[in-house]
C-alpha cells in the first residue's frame, strides 16, 4: 500500500490558518491527531526510502506550537508541519527538510546557520577553489530541481578576512548553504509524491558528499575527524 500526504492535513492546516487560536484546537485535537498519525506515516515511509542510499540517524518533526516568547505574532500555532532528516555519522554532514503547507510545500536540503567554524571552512575552500560547487550546480538535473544557494540574510559586501573583490564572493558572503524545491498542491497529494520528494533528496548527494569532505579536512586536505 503506498503511503501518501493526506488531503484532511491540508484541509486542517487551512482551518487552522482562520481559526488559530487555542479555544479551536481544542475542539479540533482529534482531528489533529488522526492528521498527525497519518503524516508520521509518511514520514516513516520517506526515511525508509532515504535509508536506501544514505544513513539516517535521527527524524525531528517540528512542533506545531509557535514559540512566540520574542514575536510580534502572538498566534499560537504554525499553519505548517515539517520534519527534518539528519545523517549519521561526523563524515556524513548536511540534512534533509521537508515543509508540507497548502500552496508553500517545499523540500531543502544543506547547512542553515552553520556554526562558525563550519562557515569559515566553507567560506576558506571557496575562495581557495569554488570549481566543484560550481561544477555541482551546473550538473543538469541538478540546476533544473534548485535555483542555487537561497538568498537568507548574506553578507552585503565581503566577510571580514575576505575580499570583495574575490571571484567567489557570491558564494563566500552567504551565512547559509542550502538549496530548495517547491511543490504544487497537485503534486503534494499525487501518488508519487514519496517518489518525487526521494528524487529531490537523492539529488543533493553530490553536494553533501562535497560538502562533507570539505567540513571534514583542513584546507590540506587531512581529515579533521579524531579516530
Amino acid at each position: 500500500m503506498s503511503v501518501s500526504v493526506p488531503k484532511s492535513a491540508f484541509n486542517f492546516l487551512n482551518d487552522l490558518r482562520e481559526n488559530n487560536h487555542r479555544d479551536w484546537m481544542q475542539e479540533h485535537k482529534k482531528e489533529y491527531q488522526n492528521n498527525e498519525k497519518l503524516l508520521k506515516e509518511f514520514y516513516k515511509a520517506v526515511e525508509s526510502g532515504l535509508n536506501e542510499t544514505d544513513e539516517i540517524a535521527k527524524v525531528k518533526i517540528f512542533r506545531i506550537n509557535r514559540d512566540i516568547r520574542f514575536s510580534k505574532d502572538k498566534t499560537p500555532y504554525n499553519v505548517h508541519r515539517s520534519v527534518s532528516f539528519s545523517r549519521a555519522g561526523e563524515h556524513r554532514r548536511g540534512g534533509y527538510y521537508l515543509r508540507l503547507e497548502p500552496g508553500n510545500t517545499f523540500m531543502a536540503g544543506g547547512f542553515f546557520d552553520p556554526n562558525p567554524a563550519d562557515l569559515l571552512r566553507i567560506r576558506k575552500e571557496f575562495e581557495t577553489d569554488a570549481a566543484p560547487i560550481r561544477k555541482i550546480f551546473e550538473q543538469k538535473d541538478f540546476n533544473e530541481a534548485f535555483d542555487g544557494f537561497v538568498e537568507r540574510d548574506p553578507v552585503k559586501t565581503a566577510p571580514k578576512g575576505f575580499s570583495k573583490e574575490d571571484p567567489n564572493i557570491d558564494l563566500i558572503r552567504h551565512k547559509s548553504y542550502f538549496v530548495v524545491h517547491p511543490f504544487k498542491d497537485s503534486e503534494v497529494f499525487s501518488t508519487n509524491f514519496k517518489d518525487n520528494l526521494l528524487y529531490h533528496f537523492k539529488l543533493l548527494r553530490p553536494f553533501f558528499d562535497y560538502m562533507s569532505e570539505v567540513l571534514t579536512t583542513d584546507l590540506n586536505g587531512v581529515s579533521t575527524i579524531e579516530h
